[in-house]
C-alpha cells in the first residue's frame, strides 16, 4: 500500500509496537493531523465479544461532552403535533409520510441522524432496506425512537453518537477534531469508553477489551493501553 510523506514522517513520532496511555495517545494522534482540513479523531475498539450472538451484542449511544465538531442535520418523523417541538429544539426536518415518500421516489438522504416517535415506526418500516444499511434506522437503544422528540433533538444536535458492534466484533466511533486539542479529545474519549464497559453483555467472559486503537482521518493508528481502561 502507498503511504505518502506525511504518513511516513508521522510514524518516526511514535512506537508502533508500544502501548500508549490514552492520554499520552490522544497528544500523540494530535501531532500527527498535517492534513489541510481539520481531521476527524477515530476510536476502534475490539471486544471479546461475539456479535453473532444476540446475548453478546453491545450497542447503545452517548452524548460526547465536547461534541464531534461535526453539524449533524436531523430529520425527525412525528405526528403533526409534535412537528413544532421538534423544530423548535433544532430539527432540520419533522414530517410524516410525505418524508419517506421523498426518501423513496427522490432517493433523498440530506440528513445524518433519524428520529422517530414509537407511533410512527410503522409509517416508516418500509425504509428498513434503505435507511438499515445506512445505519440510519432509529433504534430504542440508541434513543433515536422515542416520545420525547425533543430532548432527542437537542441531544443528537450537541454531539450524540452511537456506538454498535461490526461483523468483526469492533466499534468504530468519532471523538472529535484534531483542533479539538488533547483535552477535549480525552474528555470524550473517556466518556464513550465508559459507557462501552458499562454496556459489558453479562454473558461476556475472559478479557473484555482486547484491544483500542486511535487515528486521525489520515494519520497512523496508535494503540493504547486496554489494560488500563477496564
Amino acid at each position: 500500500m502507498f503511504r505518502g510523506k506525511n504518513y511516513k514522517t508521522n510514524l518516526t513520532l511514535f512506537d508502533k509496537a508500544k502501548l500508549y496511555d490514552s492520554n499520552e495517545a490522544i497528544e500523540i494522534v494530535c501531532k500527527t493531523a498535517k492534513a489541510k482540513f481539520d481531521e476527524t479523531v477515530e476510536c476502534h475498539v475490539r471486544l471479546g465479544v461475539d456479535s453473532r450472538h444476540a446475548d453478546q451484542q453491545v450497542r447503545g449511544a452517548v452524548v460526547l461532552p465536547n461534541g464531534t465538531g461535526k453539524t449533524v442535520r436531523v430529520l425527525v418523523f412525528c405526528k403533526p403535533e409534535k412537528v413544532d417541538d421538534a423544530v423548535n429544539a433544532g430539527a432540520d426536518y419533522a414530517g410524516g409520510a410525505e418524508y419517506v415518500e421523498k426518501i423513496q421516489k427522490e432517493n433523498w438522504f440530506e440528513f445524518d441522524v433519524v428520529i422517530a416517535t414509537p407511533d410512527m415506526m410503522g409509517v416508516i418500516g418500509r425504509l428498513g432496506k434503505v435507511l438499515g444499511p445506512k445505519g440510519l434506522m432509529p433504534n430504542p437503544k440508541a434513543g433515536t425512537v422515542t416520545p420525547d422528540v425533543a430532548r432527542a433533538v437537542q441531544e443528537a444536535k450537541a454531539g450524540k453518537i452511537e456506538y454498535r458492534l461490526d461483523k468483526t466484533n469492533i466499534i468504530h466511533c468519532p471523538i472529535g477534531k484534531a483542533s479539538f486539542g488533547a483535552e477535549k479529545l480525552n474528555e470524550n474519549f473517556d466518556t464513550l469508553l465508559g459507557a462501552i464497559i458499562k454496556a459489558k453483555p453479562a454473558a461476556t467472559k475472559g478479557q473484555y477489551i482486547k484491544s483500542c486503537v486511535i487515528a486521525t482521518t489520515m494519520g497512523p493508528g496508535v494503540k493504547v493501553n486496554y489494560a488500563k481502561l477496564g
